[in-house]
């Protein structure tokens, strides 16, 4: 049932693309395509990373930021290794790699300079 509204809206659409848009519009991975849509709303993956930097570094979760992460770097060689080559799927995969990439560094550099706050005991930090 989706996909057959899907399919009228693309047809009714279709009709009121400009020729300059026309290649775009029928290309492989375009707007006709799910090549398209999922990349597309794969970029709120990208926003929620981006949000997360002002998150306090405590309340990030190591695991699923490690995952986004190596999720990111897996599907952004995939996208380049399939035919046809899906460039919007890259670029939102290597955007959702190196947002997480970023946060486990924030994540490593708290943790380093907690556990060497730590280390110190309390008459030597006077």
């Amino acid at each position: 049932m989706a996909s057959a509204m899907y399919r009228v809206a693309v047809n009714v659409a279709d009709r009121f693309v400009p020729t300059r848009l026309r290649p775009l519009w029928e290309h492989p991975t375009g707007p006709k395509t799910i090549f398209f849509w999922a990349p597309a709303m794969k970029w709120s993956l990208v926003i929620a990373g981006l949000a997360d930097i002002a998150r306090p570094v405590e309340k990030i979760s190591m695991g699923q930021t490690a995952s986004l992460a190596a999720t990111g770097l897996v599907w952004s060689r995939y996208s380049m290794v399939i035919i046809p080559k899906n460039y919007p799927l890259f670029s939102v995969n290597f955007f959702v790699a190196l947002t997480n990439v970023c946060q486990m560094g924030r994540i490593a550099l708290h943790s380093s300079t907690t556990s060497s706050d730590e280390s110190i005991p309390n008459d030597e930090a006077k």
